[in-house]
């Protein structure tokens, strides 16, 4: 499902369920080593995935460490993304070459609870999901939506920015037509000639998830759209 989200060049692997029998090379077995069954098992498929992405993408199913923030380590010339949440798991990757950013999330497609929200968006941002809910009832749970597209930017942002983000340190503009926009609040580093303003990305609701991908980059100011969502 998520592949058909991703920019040309980048590969996805799935799982709806985790393989009991996965084994973990060394270097990755060490970050789950004494966590929780849960958290063991999602760690694992999310691995496997990421191997079975790289094997499509036709590279080496290498082991993928974590780095010291908690973000997947890929091999020199790769970027990639890992996402888990109930009943789904995804890996996405692509040659540096070919795709400059790339991040991955799945949700489940329930609301968020209400001090959740508060804490995750600006005022416009609650201001244009109330207009979406308006526009678009039933369509997705657009809080949880706001919060996976934040989500994907931010495991994009990471590579390039080499430090986390606060959820107040991006604006997410969604849009009924399957796409969305995360503009930065922060000051981005220079890519493709450019100053990193935001990065651009798809989503879609599908068997009880929402999935959303960033795989383009915005180097220039653009007006996050305030107006009411039209589909």
């Amino acid at each position: 499902m998520i592949e058909g989200l991703l920019p040309p060049g980048a590969v996805a692997a799935e799982a709806f369920d985790d393989d009991a029998d996965g084994r973990l090379p060394a270097e990755e077995a060490r970050v789950v080593a004494g966590a929780v069954a849960g958290r063991h098992r999602e760690f694992t498929t999310g691995r496997l995935c990421a191997r079975r992405a790289l094997a499509r993408a036709g590279l080496p199913p290498v082991a993928v460490p974590t780095g010291r923030a908690g973000e997947p380590c890929w091999p020199e010339g790769v970027i990639g993304s890992i996402t888990h949440c109930a009943g789904y798991r995804a890996a996405a990757v692509a040659r540096a070459c070919d795709v400059t950013v790339l991040g991955i999330d799945a949700e489940p497609d329930l609301p968020l609870p209400d001090d959740t929200l508060e804490a995750i968006t600006l005022p416009d941002e609650r201001r244009r999901l109330r207009l979406l809910e308006r526009a678009a009832p039933g369509r997705a749970h657009w809080g949880r939506l706001l919060f996976s597209a934040k989500e994907s930017a931010y495991k994009a942002w990471f590579p390039l920015g080499r430090r986390l983000l606060d959820f107040s340190d991006a604006e997410a503009d969604i849009r009924p037509d399957g796409s969305f926009e995360v503009t930065l609040r922060v000051p981005g580093p220079q890519v493709d000639g450019g100053r990193l303003t935001g990065f651009g990305g798809r989503w879609t609701a599908y068997g009880g998830l929402l999935l959303t991908a960033v795989g383009t980059v915005v180097t220039t100011p653009r007006q996050v759209l305030v107006g009411t969502p039209t589909n």
